[in-house]
């Protein structure tokens, strides 16, 4: 499948390397940070970090999901701000990644780090349908922690 990438900086493809799959059974491309200069965030802190790059996400039976790293999350307490990026097939400006710092340090963004990761993936749109009741099911309505710790 082909996705159409527009660089939105001189910089792409030069000192920012344009997202792509790190190893063959990578299920996502890394993004990184276009920036001229490092951004700290502090712990507690949000900021948004820009890609440089617009996409063109094939069709709307596709959307672009944008998610943690998993070293930045474990190791640094760095996650998407929103937990999970949606960027759907009619949207065509910059990608940019709200990034929140969990962790109890300061956290530095340089210039071409990696900071997410964006996935495609098809998207299944259902017709909902208004009903009285629901099926039954062994769980039922148990919630939070229903089914064990």
């Amino acid at each position: 499948m082909e996705m159409k990438v527009r660089a939105l900086s001189e910089k792409i493809g030069r000192e920012i390397p344009v997202p792509r799959y790190a190893t063959p059974g990578s299920a996502a491309m890394d993004l990184h940070a276009c920036m001229d200069d490092p951004v700290t965030i502090p712990p507690g802190g949000r900021t948004v970090i820009h890609t440089g790059l617009a996409i063109q996400v094939p069709s709307p039976d596709y959307v672009a999901l944008i998610f943690a790293r998993s070293g930045l999350g474990i190791f640094h307490g760095i996650v998407p701000s929103n937990c999970v990026g949606v960027i759907d097939s009619d949207y065509r400006g910059e990608v940019m990644v709200g990034l929140y710092n969990s962790g109890d340090a300061p956290y530095t963004v340089r210039p071409g780090d990696r900071i997410a990761q964006m996935m495609l993936t098809p998207v299944v749109r259902a017709e909902l349908k208004l009903v009285e009741e629901l099926d039954d099911t062994a769980r039922g309505a148990g919630g939070f922690g229903s089914t064990g710790a």
